[in-house]
């Protein structure tokens, strides 16, 4: 096969066509991956303290989130916000909560200044496609099947309610922004297939997070792990396209381990790196997320991190990611362990519909670009 006639390749590139066996398909998806990598350089934002449902397990309430400040409701103050965070160099927000379809005004502050967004959302509102046409909607899912709603379906005043998943799915069939992001359970082995195969059959695409029990004594303990790694790898393999997990990804998700080591405060990439109690972590030789902070809603507080800040008690898919794309040289020993990181890495990105990697997203190709140094990779 001849050599790409793009550019000429680098040395560095040369070692790299050299470890894959000279496979360059693999290179080139390689060049791919590092070359949009080099786009992005995220943060974490909460924009607002509010929420229209209460979900068992949800960190930012189990650990009082909402109470730890005053949001910031001017919307010029959001955007000011923004401003000063895409001068610090952040190209892209990651916009969580509460709830971010409660406040599509602040969300477009956003829009309005970064290249990329992703909001994470309950799906129990849509988010409006007008002036939010390059958004990524993420969309949580607890256990599926029946689990969904005794998980999520719990009003702020605590009354139950049924057909959260459904609603989701009205919401957002056949939406080309949308991904759940679906968080499995032993609890819920039983519900994995029947609940991908509707989100396939609505239009949409999934990724699998971990469902950290927060109001128990010990939110990863599990007895079943074997077979809910069993149960998640058919179902990838029934719907490969749907499900964009890829099957490292997945064991790791669930075990927490990787072919290195075990996931953990020491090295999870996914912290405030301005935040003063991380001071000894940075200096432990371990990657992190350049200049990533985890924004609370005064738009003035760095949390801890990308999540509740009990490590413990975490397995964060999106964390767990990035440990795996920050630790490329792990990768290295060989040319199918190279071919392994690549595949997860394009897994990452599919979850997005303003990336590229996006078949259905028409404006993907249109986003505008920076040189800056990714801080996924």
């Amino acid at each position: 096969m001849q050599l790409s006639t793009q550019r000429p390749y680098t040395i560095a590139e040369r070692a790299i066509l050299s470890l894959l066996g000279g496979d360059v398909d693999y290179l080139e998806r390689f060049r791919k991956v590092t070359a949009l990598s080099r786009k992005v350089r995220s943060s974490e934002y909460l924009l607002t303290n509010g929420c229209n449902i209460r979900c068992e397990g949800c960190w930012f309430f189990e650990h009082d989130f909402d109470k730890g400040t005053t949001e910031l409701k001017s919307v010029e103050g959001v955007r000011e916000f923004a401003k000063r965070e895409r001068e610090r160099g952040i190209t892209y927000a990651i916009i969580i909560g509460g709830e971010p379809t409660l406040v599509p005004d602040r969300v477009a502050a956003f829009v309005d200044v970064m290249d990329y967004v992703t909001i994470s959302t309950n799906g129990l509102r849509r988010l409006p496609v007008d002036g939010f046409e390059s958004v990524a909607v993420q969309i949580s899912l607890f256990g599926g099947g029946q689990l969904d709603d005794q998980l999520r379906a719990i009003k702020p005043g605590g009354q139950r309610f049924t057909g959260l998943f459904e609603t989701a799915l009205r919401n957002y069939e056949g939406d080309p922004r949308a991904c759940f992001v679906y968080a499995i359970t032993e609890d819920g082995i039983e519900y994995i297939e029947d609940t991908v195969r509707r989100i396939h059959e609505n239009g949409n695409r999934v990724s699998l997070n971990f469902y950290s029990k927060y109001n128990r004594d010990e939110p990863l303990r599990m007895q079943n792990a074997p077979r809910l790694v069993e149960e998640a790898l058919r179902v990838k393999a029934l719907y490969p396209d749907t499900l964009l997990s890829h099957p490292y990804f997945i064991r790791a998700i669930v075990t927490g381990e990787s072919h290195w080591g075990s996931f953990g405060y020491d090295v999870c990439p996914s912290l405030s790196v301005d935040h003063p109690a991380h001071a000894e972590r940075l200096a432990n030789g371990n990657p992190v997320l350049p200049r990533f902070n985890a924004w609370a809603a005064d738009c003035s507080t760095v949390n801890f991190c990308c999540t509740s800040g009990h490590c413990g008690d975490c397995r964060d898919s999106q964390a767990v990611l990035s440990w795996l794309l920050v630790s490329l040289d792990r990768f290295r020993e060989s040319g199918a362990r190279l071919k392994t990181w690549i595949e997860i890495s394009e897994s990452y990105w599919k979850q997005f519909s303003w990336a590229p990697y996006d078949a259905q997203s028409s404006r993907a190709q249109q986003r505008r670009v920076l040189p800056l140094l990714s801080n996924a990779i």
